[in-house]
């Protein structure tokens, strides 16, 4: 899926929910500084000359409040990490007009190519020269780290749907364990360990080899372990591992994010020792940590669940989940109303909570049903706030809804990575587990709330707009069933350049158009990188497209196959480009948003038609496939766009795609769907069909 924001920006000027669901990539890139693509951890993508990414294998703890116990530390590679680099500006402005080239016709090429070339001559070079020198004064960060953090909490718009990702686990294959109190039980039980198991820095640190013969062994960490932390490195890079940035993990827990005028604030208390569960829309919390620092038993947790399943109350009139999905400017004015009310108590219980488990009473009977209610549901039993929700239906399926500010995904993804191993391979309870004897009616408290006039009167009116905006948002799936990634890489081709020319040639099919299209890729393997935009829509898909659309009987098997090359190849220079932080988007966005906090008039590069309409993501785009993944999803990032969804698997490619009303999500999914078919009967020799 695929996301970013920034500054003050508008919803139209974001990236999406990418960021977290290009997480699964890997790359053949160059050995100078091989980069992962996202934060897949469990991945093997098994060919010569492609990059594997493999969790280092630990010693299992007989510890079982520990996931594992690393000899190395797991912030051992923190200090010494390569610095983001800032792209030179004339590059900068080269690939962002080869970026708009698609887009634009004559006359708007020649204007946008004139604002360019006068902004790199004139503002621009002072901007990035102040930028060059501010970054040298700030090297414990990156240029783009403030900004970003900045541009996520200035957002004024509701974090459902428009920042709020969804990503769902598998089920567990034991299928007694999908029961929900025993599936809620072992995920809290395993989220815990590897919430200790990252303060204790004995967590794996995220490491990605290039050549795991030689550093994924019990040789390198024996050896890595004793380099200095300011070098270590550089000790990994000489056996070609390339460890990656963690410095979002420790946002994970105990974190939520606390509206307020103008910008929101973040808020961490890692001292906090509860656990926050909704149910109909109640509020519970109860200890899962003990006074000597120990998982409370786990039995003790199965049975606060049970007392919690078995609560026999309605949902409350006045169910104040729908409060964080609401504006954040009026929710800011809402919660202040509610500290007033005397209610600040509770609401700090909600703010510190480890995380939060939403259980809900409903069955699942597809991926569509299973997407809306994991992406949004129906409001009343979610805190969107919360760094992370774990969600929790009667027949076990289970996903995490995420707030996006304080991180990219990386740190999700390697938390659902852990977790899933973890409570399939070690679970804290069976089906034969009783729950412990204990008095869960002392042991859980349910946080009630004091409300008067102005706050029911708050909440029905956020209900209102929840109901009325998740009403508009349709989601469809496709399942492409005739090849997926090992036959286009027996066609050497990248996987995700065929997915991504799909997109491209479905929607020139349907609205005859190229637009704006969007896809994240991490720099996690940079200190305090973000992501970078890749952009899929260029000169390449262009010509591939109209000759498939439209001029397909003017083509030759071969030529249409030449295309399908040209367009591989330049995705795969575009996917390198931006690993290595040698994108556009960023450095054009920190440039911006240091001009507007100088108090500066906005340069006219940024006032241009051009440049509105290139961040106006109407193809946003995010991949994701991993062992513990069943999918993810997100809502479009502008009304008039697509969220595009999608994972390549060894032997077909899953889609699922979100629109709002101006677009027609079913028919998309039509016209991907035949050209995906054109595009293997092509690889494979055959004549487009018409």
């Amino acid at each position: 899926m695929g996301c970013s924001v920034g500054g003050t920006l508008s919803r139209t000027e974001v990236d999406g929910i990418s960021e977290e669901f290009s997480l699964e990539r890997c790359l053949r890139v160059p050995k100078a500084m091989a980069v992962l693509l996202g934060a897949s951890t469990l991945s093997k993508l098994g060919r010569a000359g492609t990059l594997t990414l493999i969790r280092n294998s630990s010693s299992s703890s007989p510890d079982l409040d520990y996931l594992h116990k690393s000899i190395v530390p797991t912030n051992h590679f923190q200090k010494s990490l390569p610095r983001l680099p800032i792209p030179k500006l004339q590059d900068t402005m080269q690939r962002y007009l080869t970026a708009q080239r698609p887009l634009l016709d004559i006359d708007q090429y020649r204007r946008t190519e004139q604002l360019a070339q006068d902004f790199e001559k004139g503002i621009g070079n002072q901007l990035h020269e102040e930028l060059v020198t501010q970054d040298k004064r700030n090297k414990h960060t990156s240029y783009i780290s403030g900004p970003w953090f900045d541009m996520y909490l200035s957002a004024r718009e509701p974090v459902v749907l428009n920042y709020n990702p969804f990503v769902s686990f598998h089920p567990d294959p034991n299928p007694a364990n999908n029961n929900p109190l025993i599936r809620a039980t072992n995920m809290t039980v395993s989220v815990l360990r590897f919430m200790k198991t990252l303060r204790a820095g004995l967590l794996e640190p995220e490491i990605f080899h290039l050549n795991p013969a030689k550093s994924d062994t019990s040789q390198f960490r024996n050896i890595i372990r004793f380099v200095p932390a300011s070098i270590s490195w550089y000790g990994a890079y000489m056996v070609n591992a390339y460890p990656l940035d963690m410095s979002q993990y420790y946002r994970l827990f105990n974190t939520t994010r606390i509206p307020k005028p103008v910008q929101d604030e973040l808020l961490t208390d890692d001292s906090a020792k509860h656990l926050l569960v909704m149910r109909n829309g109640h509020f519970y919390t109860f200890d899962v940590i003990d006074q000597d620092g120990r998982i409370t038993k786990a039995s003790e947790i199965q049975a606060h669940f049970k007392y919690i399943l078995s609560d026999p109350r309605p949902p409350p009139e006045f169910c104040l989940g729908y409060l964080t999905s609401e504006n954040r400017d009026t929710w800011s004015l809402l919660r202040h109303s509610l500290l007033e009310a005397g209610n600040a108590q509770v609401l700090n219980k909600i703010d510190t909570a480890i995380f939060c488990i939403c259980l809900d009473d409903m069955t699942v009977t597809d991926h569509l049903e299973l997407a809306h209610n994991m992406l949004h549901g129906n409001g009343l039993n979610r805190w969107f706030d919360k760094s992370f929700s774990i969600i929790l239906t009667k027949d076990g399926n289970a996903a995490i809804n995420f707030e996006h500010s304080w991180g990219d995904g990386v740190a999700v993804l390697r938390l659902m990575n852990e977790t899933f191993k973890d409570t399939t391979q070690r679970p804290a309870i069976s089906a034969t587990t009783l729950p412990a004897a204990v008095d869960s009616s002392q042991a859980v408290q349910k946080l009630d709330f004091k409300l008067n006039d102005v706050l029911k009167s708050g909440i029905s009116s956020s209900r209102q707009k929840f109901d009325a905006s998740v009403s508009t948002l349709s989601i469809d799936a496709l399942e492409f069933k005739k090849g997926g990634k090992e036959f286009l890489k027996k066609q050497n081709l990248s996987p995700d350049a065929v997915a991504q020319l799909s997109f491209q040639m479905g929607f020139l099919r349907q609205y005859d158009k190229t637009v704006a299209t969007y896809e994240s890729c991490s720099t996690a393997a940079f200190k305090h990188g973000r992501t970078e935009t890749i952009r899929p829509a260029t000169i390449y898909t262009k010509k591939c497209c109209e000759a498939f659309v439209k001029e397909s009987s003017k083509h030759s098997t071969s030529d249409l196959r030449t295309m399908i090359d040209e367009c591989s190849k330049y995705h795969g220079q575009l996917t390198r480009e931006a690993a290595m932080a040698k994108g556009f988007d960023r450095h054009l966005f920190a440039l911006r948003y240091l001009a507007k906090s100088k108090g500066m008039a906005q340069p006219e590069l940024f006032q241009d038609p051009s440049y509105i309409q290139i961040n106006h993501n109407i193809l946003s785009t995010s991949t994701l496939t991993s062992p513990a993944i069943q999918l993810g999803g997100f809502a479009p990032v502008v009304p008039d766009g697509f969220g595009v969804g999608y994972g390549i698997h060894d032997h077909w490619i899953g889609y699922i795609i979100s629109s709002y009303a101006a677009r027609d999500v079913k028919e998309f999914l039509k016209c991907v769907n035949k050209s995906l078919d054109d595009i293997f009967d092509v690889l494979e020799g055959r004549p487009i069909s018409i």
